[in-house]
């Protein structure tokens, strides 16, 4: 089927253009066609921007294992009403995916339930070395370099040293220093006796310094052992200094929570804000804004990571961490631009562009011939309200409950067959495996 799509502005990779798109069966088939081409559909878009679809490198969609709070079928509903056409899902399920049967395990199981496109990471424990050296299909590899479950948390120096030493594919990790932040919960704990911890206590639990201390470790490894490596979710402005001095081998994302939310934000969300790693402060915010700004951080994730609300109402530290946000992540860059805070260029670079590059997904992240038609029309006027009961994901609310945000998603192609359109989602649709060509070399290496 062809579909030609209209009187767009075309988010390209270095302009913004008044011209069409031709869609034929899953791959972009020209830009700018000429004017008597025939095709099957014609979308009139005047008045919008076609964007390439949002690859979210950081999600956790929870199947299998705790499914109450989300699975793919729910999640990527949610993702194809934001605009997310392709995740990259992390290994803390039940069972957690640590070896290659269970990754293709996962594979089936996306193939099967998910409404948009889909990758999911191998996890790293003490001793599965092996599977991790043969693993495939997969983006890389994911440590716990702090805080999991089950048997995910990787604190050993000589594990961490043979799988940096030991292994090809690319190395992404959560990097909290376990011992700090073991040490600041008793500390916190003698003080606040008889009374016990408050949620923002959780900021001050997982602080500056336990950030510190496991980045600057995992930086150590990747540059010895010359190991690419990702950096998930910066949290502190030291971060993000550390990173700009990258060597060609560093990358690393900001999550939308600590760009835009800080500790000052507890009184009003409470649990809702609570995440891992820890909200920062207002300066924190600024810095990780200056270093999207300034080139050194590459990518914009969300780390969706879905409880119930009975589960985030427990009180402090009973409440667990971790926060959805697929749904509302494009919109709230979008209103970014609307701020401006930033360009409509830009917000596809960090968004699209770069977690193709630093994961070497093939064809996907930009609008050019022969890409998939993986694509979001955006209308960067419309505006409306954040709302609890009109969330797609299961666990059904946002800590954006309430928030007017300026510029929103409102149809989504997902190789090139429209699974969303203006609040309808084709729960019929499918999307296919993200295919990674690691011999490219990332991020840093010539496309």
């Amino acid at each position: 089927m062809k579909t030609l799509i209209q009187n767009a502005q075309v988010v390209l990779p270095t302009s913004i253009e008044p011209v069409s798109v031709l869609i034929d069966g899953e791959k972009i088939a020209a830009i700018d066609p000429a004017a008597q081409t025939v095709a099957d559909r014609v979308v009139d878009a005047t008045g919008l921007h076609l964007l390439p679809g949002v690859i979210d490198d950081q999600v956790h969609f929870r199947e299998p294992g705790l499914t109450h709070k989300e699975d793919l079928a729910t999640a990527s509903a949610a993702c194809a009403k934001g605009g997310v056409t392709t995740y990259l899902e992390m290994p803390n399920t039940r069972p957690a995916t640590t070896t290659q049967a269970r990754l293709d395990a996962k594979l089936a199981l996306a193939a099967k339930k998910s409404l948009v496109n889909y990758g999911f990471y191998i996890g790293a424990t003490p001793d599965n070395l092996i599977d991790l050296q043969r693993s495939s299909h997969t983006p890389g590899i994911k440590i716990f370099i702090g805080s999991s479950t089950g048997n995910l948390l990787v604190d050993d120096q000589n594990a961490l040293e043979q799988i940096f030493a030991e292994t090809t594919l690319p190395i992404t990790a959560h990097c909290e220093d376990e011992t700090t932040v073991r040490a600041n919960t008793s500390r916190l704990q003698r003080d606040r006796m008889p009374h016990g911890l408050e949620v923002a206590d959780h900021s001050r639990i997982r602080n500056h310094q336990a950030a510190m201390v496991a980045t600057r470790r995992a930086f150590d490894l990747a540059r010895r052992h010359r190991h690419r490596f990702h950096l998930l979710h910066l949290s502190t402005g030291a971060e993000v200094e550390l990173l700009a001095d990258h060597g060609g081998l560093l990358t690393g994302e900001i999550c939308l929570h600590h760009l835009l939310l800080n500790q000052e934000d507890y009184p009003r969300l409470g649990t809702r804000l609570q995440t891992n790693p820890a909200a920062k402060s207002p300066a924190d915010n600024r810095q990780l804004w200056q270093g999207l700004l300034a080139g050194h951080v590459q990518v914009i994730a969300t780390d969706h990571a879905p409880h119930t609300l009975e589960e985030k109402g427990q009180p402090y530290p009973q409440s667990p961490s971790g926060m959805p946000n697929v749904e509302n992540a494009l919109a709230l860059m979008l209103n970014a631009v609307h701020q401006g805070r930033c360009t409509l260029l830009q917000v596809v670079h960090w968004m699209c562009d770069a977690p193709a590059r630093v994961w070497d997904i093939l064809d996907k992240g930009r609008i050019e011939v022969d890409y998939d038609a993986d694509l979001v029309l955006a209308d960067l006027r419309l505006e409306q309200v954040v709302r609890d009961e009109d969330q797609l994901t299961r666990c059904g609310w946002s800590a954006w409950d309430g928030t007017r945000l300026t510029g929103w998603p409102v149809q989504t192609w997902v190789m090139g067959r429209e699974v969303y359109h203006h609040g309808q989602i084709d729960l019929q649709q499918r999307g296919k495996p993200a295919l990674f060509d690691h011999a490219r070399g990332g991020y840093w290496a010539t496309r």
